[in-house]
């Protein structure tokens, strides 16, 4: 079942998570001046617009009413019309230009976002992924993302855009008359308790209902992945059962969540056409009584605010809670940003080199196939040049993922130059601990690793991973050709090298028979190759690195027999003169390895080959004829 659907959370530092918004905006700031100045604009030339109304009215309409055939009243009134037209047309023509400026610049603003995140997520440590969930991560992507775009782009303009307009009309409806200020701050009052009551339960019951939407979703994505298991153990019922009380749950908290909804804003629409009828009666009542303060034409303007005075505070909430959402992504975004990168204070680094007259190595430009640790000592200045074998040694490493839990126990053991060397053991005995730990995806706190008599923490991490090439059980294709694909192995490889890393990884074969060959598209990690043959391109980039160290992290647990044999000859031919770390799923194929360590809780409890482990009838044996019908 996927994992539960995040509930809505708050910003913690709205000022703070502002800010650095709009530092991502400075790039953009005359733009955004610009911005401001056509809001500013758009949003008086309703308040000015409709205070053209009451000339328009009184000065224009009621005397051409009087005198309908005076040419210059006419002329007057169209005057007017036109002044009024200019106004909203100038509101119109700058609200376009804000909507298009604020999206070029909240485009550029997310474009750094996104670049920032990515950077900082690829200088993340092996142990930031592995306790984030990658659907968490995408969420970074798209969601939080998202939101941050719809504040951008519309939410701060619309509620800088709404509180000009508001404090403009209560301005100007305060000038017109105070009186009916008064009814129509009654009248929005009214309103707002209304908004908050129904709006609350409503929220009561939408919390209700994503809850039970999530559970939902979650069933069906189950039993959809499960759908073979339903059918096998004839399950059908039982699963029609469960998503119908799930489904019924759900029924029961959406229709109350929309009842409210939708009731809502009939209730509010019919309020204001209240406030409407009790500011024009109001208003008729004072025009008639005090003629002198207020004329036809202000009364029919106020109106006009009155009606609209509503709107902004309606969608001002709307935008604030879209705000506060955005700025809650924001700091989830800015929490993986600031994100502590991978640390490296290795020193040692990898390097061609080639051999003097007298033997000795020293360092070269050129590939020569000759790789050597470059090792300045900081005590007096001098270089030493290593030549990178593939020799191991594991001394007393005692590591556990979390401090409370110890994952390996005072682990010693060693690898010669060209030595395969298994691990063995059951589910969480620290078999992929230990080839974690020689790829310094994580640090030993106690003991040491040394890779050709040096302390891998001295090595830089980038040079220690380079000179090892790692086959995974569930290996990883990227979208592109399978040339591409082979090429991850060593990025500046040619053509020829990457076909000649499949032929002896044994894959030349499957590749030549696909439809465009070497140039087959690969999509969907793999989804049109058989798990054998994307475990046999996987080889192929290991072949291609050519690494002194290869690491088979149970590279044949999920093919079967056949296909493991297959890929078993693949293997074979990239192992020639390498350090070999298997992993084995299945003891068949670590047969023929130099040593044996067989892993229980964190500890090596037996060491050997295969036929002096099976003569000491120890774990091993135990293992080893309990895997005998499979091997």
């Amino acid at each position: 079942m996927p994992p539960a659907k995040r509930p809505p959370e708050k910003p913690k530092n709205v000022l703070g998570t502002l800010k650095r918004i709009f530092s991502y905006l400075s790039e953009s700031r005359f733009l955004l001046i610009a911005v401001f100045v056509c809001i500013a604009l758009t949003s008086l030339s309703q308040v000015i617009g409709g205070s053209l109304l009451k000339p328009v009215i009184d000065d224009g309409i009621a005397p051409l009413v009087q005198d309908p055939h005076n040419a210059a009243l006419m002329g007057k009134f169209i005057l007017m019309l036109v002044r009024m037209g200019l106004v909203y047309g100038l509101g119109a023509l700058c609200s376009w230009v804000y909507a298009r400026l604020m999206l070029s610049i909240s485009t550029r603003a997310l474009f750094r976002i996104r670049k920032d995140l990515f950077n900082s997520m690829e200088r993340l440590p092996v142990r930031f992924f592995d306790t984030h969930t990658h659907g968490e991560l995408m969420s970074l992507y798209t969601n939080d993302v998202d939101t941050i775009r719809e504040m951008l782009s519309n939410s701060v303009a619309n509620i800088i855009s709404g509180l000009i307009t508001v404090v403009g009309f209560f301005v100007v409806m305060l000038f017109t008359s105070w009186q009916l200020t008064i009814v129509v701050i009654c009248s929005l009052l009214v309103m707002t308790w209304t908004t908050k009551t129904i709006g609350g339960k409503s929220a009561r019951f939408f919390i209700r209902q994503q809850a039970a939407l999530g559970k939902v979703n979650g069933y069906i994505e189950e039993m959809i992945e499960g759908q073979k298991v339903v059918k096998v153990f004839c399950h059908e019922k039982a699963a029609k059962d469960g998503f119908d009380k799930l489904n019924e749950d759900l029924c029961h908290a959406a229709t109350g969540a929309h009842t409210f909804a939708n009731i809502l804003m009939p209730i509010m629409n019919n309020l204001n056409h209240v406030n409407y009828a009790v500011v024009a009666t109001v208003g008729a009542a004072l025009a008639i009584l005090l003629p002198n303060e207020l004329s036809i034409g202000s009364l029919i303007a106020f109106l006009t605010y009155s009606n609209q005075f509503s709107r902004p505070f309606s969608m001002i909430s709307q935008q604030v809670n879209s705000i506060l959402t955005a700025l809650a992504g924001a700091e989830r975004i800015f929490r993986v940003i600031n994100e502590k990168p991978e640390t490296d204070d290795g020193y040692v680094t990898l390097v061609y080199a080639e051999r003097d007259e007298n033997g000795d190595l020293r360092e070269t430009d050129h590939r020569t196939g000759l790789w050597a640790w470059r090792h300045p000592h900081k005590a007096d200045g001098t270089v030493t040049y290593t030549e990178v074998k593939g020799k191991v040694e594991l001394d007393g490493v005692t590591f556990g993922y979390v401090p409370e839990k110890t994952v390996l126990k005072n682990v010693s053991l060693y690898a010669k130059p060209g030595q395969k060397i298994a691990f063995v053991g059951s589910t969480g005995a620290g078999k992929t601990t230990i080839t974690n730990l020689i790829n310094r995806f994580y640090d030993v706190p106690d003991g040491k690793i040394r890779y050709d008599g040096i302390n891998i923490n001295k090595i830089k991490k980038a040079d220690l991973r380079r000179s090892l090439s790692m086959v995974l059980q569930d290996p990883h294709l990227f979208t592109g050709p399978v040339l591409d694909n082979i090429r991850y192995g060593k990025l500046d490889a040619t053509d020829e090298e990457c076909i000649a890393a499949a032929k002896l990884a044994n894959a030349d074969s499957f590749i030549r028979h696909l439809p465009e060959g070497y140039h087959t598209m690969i999509t969907g990690d793999g989804a049109n190759l058989s798990q054998g043959q994307v475990q046999l391109l996987n080889i192929a980039r290991a072949a291609l690195s050519k690494a002194p160290i290869l690491v088979l992290d149970e590279a044949t647990s999920s093919v079967d027999t056949r296909t493991e044999r297959n890929i078993e000859r693949g293997m074979d031919h990239i192992m020639e003169n390498r350090t070999t770390f298997v992993i084995a799923h299945r003891l068949s194929t670590v047969r023929n390895a130099n040593a044996i360590m067989v892993l229980e809780k964190g500890e090596i409890i037996e060491r050997g080959d295969h036929d002096d482990l099976l003569n000491q009838k120890g774990r091993y044996y135990e293992l080893y004829n309990g895997m005998s019908e499979l091997t």
